[in-house]
């Protein structure tokens, strides 16, 4: 599904991530939902259902991101309602953006290798 031996995003492909080198799933590493914030992962585990609300938002204030990609699934399942991105922005997180889980790695890399301060909140599977 997506491919970029550049990094940090190497490989994604349904409910797997490899980053950095590091394998992500279900039962392995951080898990098949992930937080991406430069080469550093962490479990997404906040994301329940596919209705996103503004509590499962979490890692990513106050360090800075100018950027923040919602990996909204493989099929873009995981809903991310306008009152949401809303609340994104108003913690200080100007541009948000919500992309089918194979764009949003590729997007993420691109703009980490521009130099951007991104984050990455990226569902696995659906």
């Amino acid at each position: 599904m997506f491919q970029d031996s550049r990094g940090p995003i190497e490989e994604f492909d349904f409910g797997e991530f490899t980053i950095a080198g590091k394998k992500h799933r279900k039962g392995k590493g951080a898990g098949k939902d992930v937080r991406v914030i430069g080469t550093d992962v962490s479990e997404w585990e906040e994301r329940k259902g596919h209705l996103l609300t503004p509590d499962m938002i979490t890692g990513v204030y106050k360090r800075g991101i100018e950027v923040l990609i919602i990996g909204n699934g493989v099929h873009g399942l995981l809903e991310c309602p306008a009152k949401v991105r809303e609340k994104i922005v108003a913690k200080g997180i100007r541009d948000v953006r919500v992309l089918p889980t194979p764009d949003a790695c590729r997007e993420y890399n691109r703009l980490f290798h521009e130099g951007h301060k991104v984050a990455l909140l990226a569902h696995g599977t659906c």
